[in-house]
């Protein structure tokens, strides 16, 4: 009997009988081996250990434990790679971008110019607030060998907990939406980029709104705007939601909070110039390029080049009346237009965070690769909000496949120089998502989502 027992300990009950004389049912003789003697040891077969391995593996994947130990060993790997990868041309690191973040903070102290150009110390120019180089204090004071792998942490894991703590979605789909968007984040983590802190703090703000706490969205939307400005965009969200007033005077305290901050360590007069240095290199890093973005794609598709403000105003507009559309939808009463009170259900404020981190991206003339990473978070959640017919399901993928596969090495690398890159084909499904997301605002159209809370 102990070898009977040992056999089917895995199965329920309804497959189980008294003694071993029993029929089991759905079991094929071969899981039986040479009957049921008492005292015989019964091995097990190769099927079943098969089956039990590949259920063991599918629940393994879905455990929340493992997601954050795979997105820390990411970045520390990503760090190491980088710290062990010796110097570029000119005495460079692979890990430029983080030097020049952190070399923003001795600059800032020091009075000089902290956007200048520094070509013995930092290979291109720094371009966040005074208050982010503020923020870059403590990574200044550290060694890059742990450095490096704190500022990478950081953009990972603050990303992992948004995500994880994602409203409307089920348990399921927040998981699947970390595993969906964790090589992008590796593209950005390999560039030290801060688009992995920026889009957890947009994700993090949309949080907040949906627990109705305005004060907290405002402090996470103005974080964001400070290191990257288009953070401040994520602001459209409030336009779904009550408390409007009130997000207004936060909003006004929080820009105020990280505008006079580094008078920590300056004087009204120093931070006065510091903030000229930096509308300086605003005004001329405008007219730079055209990158990954919509006016990228105009460029190489149709060899057209409209006004960058034109493009950015047009897709502005274009985001703003799509969201006021879910907002406020006039109806006709009693011959009279009307604008009922914001109406916007579950299923499309999702849609509306999705299309802000995606806008963000495509209509922003300076997109590079890793800034792509907000771009996918908005791409997932759209996905997780639709109705994942074939062609949602195809376009998923195929925008998985040109937005962050093509930059890795299991990409071809033939096509990704001579037809993905030429013809901006990392942004091409970011821009066909958000016109999808944008015609469904407008319309009203969509399956709802029911709120699931985790745990």
């Amino acid at each position: 009997m102990n070898g009977c027992r040992g056999l089917i300990h895995q199965m329920t009950l309804s497959h189980r009988m008294n003694g071993c004389r029993g029929q089991i049912h759905q079991m094929t003789l071969s899981h039986l081996m040479n009957g049921c003697e008492v005292g015989t040891k019964t091995k097990p077969q190769p099927a079943l250990s098969i089956n039990l391995s590949k259920h063991l593996m599918k629940e393994f994947w879905k455990r929340e434990w493992f997601l954050w130990a795979v997105y820390t060993l990411a970045a520390v790997v990503v760090s190491i790679q980088k710290l062990t990868q010796g110097e570029r041309p000119g005495g460079y690191t692979f890990y430029e971008n983080y030097i020049i973040f952190k070399n923003s903070f001795p600059h800032l102290l020091q009075g000089v110019n902290p956007y200048a150009d520094f070509p013995a110390e930092q290979w291109d120019l720094f371009k966040y607030s005074p208050a982010f180089a503020l923020f870059m204090a403590p990574f200044a004071a550290l060694p890059d060998w742990l450095g490096l792998p704190c500022w990478n942490l950081l953009n990972a894991l603050v990303l992992l907990a948004a995500i994880l703590h994602l409203p409307i979605l089920t348990r399921g789909q927040r998981i699947f939406s970390a595993w969906f968007v964790l090589i992008e984040l590796i593209t950005s983590m390999q560039n030290s980029q801060s688009n992995g802190l920026t889009a957890g703090l947009m994700l993090w703000a949309f949080i907040a709104f949906e627990q109705k706490k305005p004060s907290r969205a405002t402090g996470f939307i103005t974080a964001a705007a400070y290191i990257k400005i288009f953070g401040i965009f994520a602001a459209v969200l409030a336009l779904l939601y009550p408390g409007k007033r009130r997000f207004a005077i936060w909003l006004i305290g929080w820009t105020a909070f990280f505008a006079l901050v580094p008078l920590l360590i300056l004087s009204p007069a120093q931070l006065g110039r510091v903030y000229e240095w930096w509308m300086e290199l605003l005004r001329n890093d405008h007219e730079a390029s055209v990158g990954l973005s919509v006016q990228g794609w105009l460029l190489a598709w149709f060899g057209w080049a409209p006004s960058k403000t034109g493009v950015t105003l047009t897709g502005l507009l274009l985001l703003l009346a799509s969201v006021l559309a879910v907002s406020y939808p006039g109806k006709w009463i009693t011959g009279r237009f009307i604008f009922p009170k914001s109406q916007a259900s579950a299923l499309h404020r999702a849609l509306a965070c999705a299309s802000v981190l995606i806008w963000v991206v495509i209509f922003n003339h300076k997109a590079e690769s890793p800034t792509f990473i907000i771009a996918m978070c908005g791409v997932v959640l759209w996905w997780q909000t639709a109705n994942k017919t074939t062609w949602e399901n195809a376009l998923l993928w195929a925008t998985f496949l040109l937005v962050s596969l093509s930059p890795t090495d299991i990409f071809p690398k033939a096509l990704r120089q001579q037809i993905v890159q030429p013809y901006v084909l990392k942004a091409l499904p970011c821009i066909v998502i958000w016109i999808i997301i944008t015609w469904k605002l407008f319309s009203g159209r969509g399956r709802e989502v029911e709120r699931v809370q985790a745990g």
